[in-house]
């Protein structure tokens, strides 16, 4: 038993030290410091063979969007009009000169989609569901029935469709039901009213430090002289820390689009990272385990828990039940990471100081992002689950002997004990 509990121990604090994110790990990959908009890292693992008598049956999953386009043209047209502007005052510099030629050659791209999935959001979901068809085929055998439910906003209906039709193709007898619908947003979309007072990033009271915390670290001067020529159209017309962010979105956006251009030589690695520590903490403020929220962030998540325990009972007792597949956004997938206890993605804390070291938005919500339990049964009706997490085994706060197989019982009277809080 001591050796157990040592191996486990030892198990533990690896997870823990893999999970640290640092400023190299960033500088070294810009496309993470993108945070959410990290395009999906399609996993390389291989999944764990069930135990021997298990068949998989059922599987339980809800999927942020695609790859998306900046909400809002305006989001690339107002940093494209400054330069349009500058240029006719002479007041870009060569380097702007270029990096505005970019921008017009990107505009035809993106006018018109602010926030649309692109092809490459369609992408993954067709990835993501034909993986799931050739890892867990036995779910989806026979003429069998499948729930699928997306929020309001088109991008996440058409992943939903990019997803349903994918496994549809390759599962011809499934029956898939598509919804859309006010109907269902109390659980794929919830945020309560006492919650939102604390994740307002303009009002809530975490924002204070955050803004000097901000301050600190964000520099826009050396980035700003880069694209102008002249420091008097600066003074008068550049808003420094607003172009930084407005170049930062774009930046991180392109991994997003299908094409080769790219705007991080407008930063240096160091000030990408500063950035992203920024907004990492922004989004762990706003939907995580923060200690000021008093778990009202995590909370957020309780209607969807309550769903995925609801039509895992449904599915255990109708085996014409094949699979509930969910889709919603980056703040809906982080709170439901931290109730289910998801590795580290519940860690609380309580300023922006070190944070990222902790909790990271690129490793909790990128795009198209998505939790999966995959539940299976033997002969004698006995049912275990695994929990994925873009498709990775992961570990939940739940006894087991057989990781990453859990049994479904004990899972499921923890997950009740949370909603019973």
């Amino acid at each position: 038993m001591k050796k157990i509990f040592s191996l486990l121990f030892f198990s533990l604090a690896a997870l823990s030290v893999q999970a640290q994110t640092s400023r190299e790990e960033v500088c070294a990959n810009l496309d993470k410091a993108g945070g959410v908009y990290l395009v999906y890292p399609e996993p390389t693992e291989a999944l764990t063979p069930a135990p021997k008598g298990y068949a998989p049956f059922y599987i339980s999953h809800y999927a942020r969007h695609g790859s998306r386009y900046l909400i809002s043209d305006r989001d690339y047209g107002w940093v494209m009009t400054l330069l349009e502007k500058a240029q006719k005052q002479q007041a870009l510099s060569a380097f702007g000169q270029e990096v505005l030629e970019r921008l017009h050659n990107i505009w035809p791209l993106v006018e018109g989609r602010g926030g649309d999935l692109t092809p490459k959001g369609v992408r993954q979901h067709q990835g993501i569901a034909e993986r799931m068809y050739r890892n867990f085929p036995a779910v989806f055998k026979g003429d069998r029935s499948v729930s699928a439910r997306s929020t309001v906003v088109l991008r996440c209906a058409m992943s939903m469709t990019a997803f349903g039709d994918q496994l549809k193709g390759l599962a011809p007898n499934l029956s898939i039901s598509y919804e859309a619908s006010e109907k269902y947003m109390n659980y794929l979309n919830y945020h309560a009213d006492e919650a939102n007072l604390f994740t307002h990033r303009q009002n809530g009271p975490w924002v204070c430090e955050y803004q000097k915390f901000a301050r600190e670290r964000l520099h826009p001067e050396r980035m700003v002289s880069a694209l102008f020529s002249s420091q008097d159209f600066i003074r008068r017309n550049v808003n420094e820390i607003d172009l930084m962010w407005g170049f930062y979105w774009i930046a991180v956006d392109m991994q997003d689009i299908d094409t080769d251009i790219r705007f991080y030589d407008v930063f240096t690695p160091d000030e990408m990272f500063e950035l992203w520590q920024c907004n990492s903490y922004c989004f762990y403020a706003s939907d995580a385990n923060h200690t000021g929220s008093r778990g009202l962030t995590v909370g957020n998540a309780k209607n969807l828990l309550r769903n995925i325990v609801e039509s895992a009972d449904e599915a255990i007792a109708d085996n014409s039940k094949a699979a509930t597949f969910r889709f919603g956004h980056d703040g809906n997938v982080i709170p439901l990471l931290a109730i289910l206890g998801i590795e580290d993605f519940n860690v609380e804390l309580s300023g922006p100081e070190k944070a990222y070291e902790k909790w990271a938005d690129f490793k909790a919500a990128p795009m198209a992002a998505n939790v999966q339990i995959v539940f299976f049964r033997n002969k004698a009706n006995h049912v275990i689950v695994k929990v994925l997490h873009n498709e990775r085994e992961v570990h939940i706060p739940v006894k087991t002997d057989n990781f990453p197989y859990y049994n479904w019982t004990d899972v499921r009277d923890f997950y009740l004990s949370i909603l019973q809080k």
